[in-house]
């Protein structure tokens, strides 16, 4: 019997391999304004969250006036040659095998909707959504209103929905709704971090993504 009616997708570092490109802007925006350089590590563990929510950690207190600057940096670093991030291996394919089994199939995500609608339009896969969240339109995560929102649009409970993530920052939104979280390994956070959340499963790609859902998808 089918599990889930709706999947729910983040979408840098999850469907988007974007998370070095990300980590890349943040530091270069800090050497803009001479603030701390974070070390990879923490630059990704930010990813996901509200942009400015993200930076204020990378901005000492006696320096907040700099943030608004901080973050008008990063979008510059961000936007410069976003063209050639691409998608995760097999994006398109787990997509669609998905969606060939009749359920809805989402994006909530930290970033921008102008961010959001970028990436889709550079990576040519935007009709494969049926809705999408953002920020601007959603608190951030790990608030539950994305998923509270999806779930409520399409009139599927939370027990039938599923949020696909590589943060902790999705699978607590999804704790935080009371809908199911599954991680994927190849993004921001460790597996270390994402097991401490207790998702349902931990995967390492989206094929391997893909077969878990499956089953589970009637």
């Amino acid at each position: 019997m089918r599990e889930f009616d709706l999947v729910v997708f983040d979408w840098d570092g999850t469907l988007m391999d974007s998370t070095s490109h990300i980590v890349h802007a943040i530091q270069q925006a800090c050497r803009d304004l001479a603030l701390p350089v974070p070390a990879r590590d923490a630059a990704s563990h930010v990813i996901g969250l509200r942009l400015a929510d993200a930076l204020r950690r990378f901005c000492p207190e006696d320096r907040a006036e700099q943030l608004p600057a901080l973050v008008d940096a990063f979008r510059r670093h961000y936007q410069a040659n976003l063209d050639q991030v691409t998608l995760f291996d097999a994006a398109r394919e787990t997509l669609e095998t998905i969606r060939a089994h009749g359920v809805f199939v989402a994006i909530a995500t930290g970033s921008s909707r102008a961010g959001l609608e970028r990436a889709l339009g550079v990576v040519g896969i935007a009709e494969l959504f049926d809705a999408t969240r953002t920020v601007d339109e959603c608190h951030s995560k790990p608030h539950p209103d994305m998923l509270l929102q999806l779930s409520d649009f399409f009139g599927v409970t939370l027990s039938r929905t599923v949020m696909i993530g590589d943060t902790s920052h999705d699978l607590l939104m999804a704790q935080n709704a009371g809908s199911h979280g599954v991680g994927i390994s190849h993004g921001a956070h460790s597996d270390e971090h994402l097991r401490q959340c207790q998702p349902r499963a931990i995967v390492h790609s989206l094929p391997e993504l893909s077969s878990w859902l499956q089953p589970r998808l009637g």
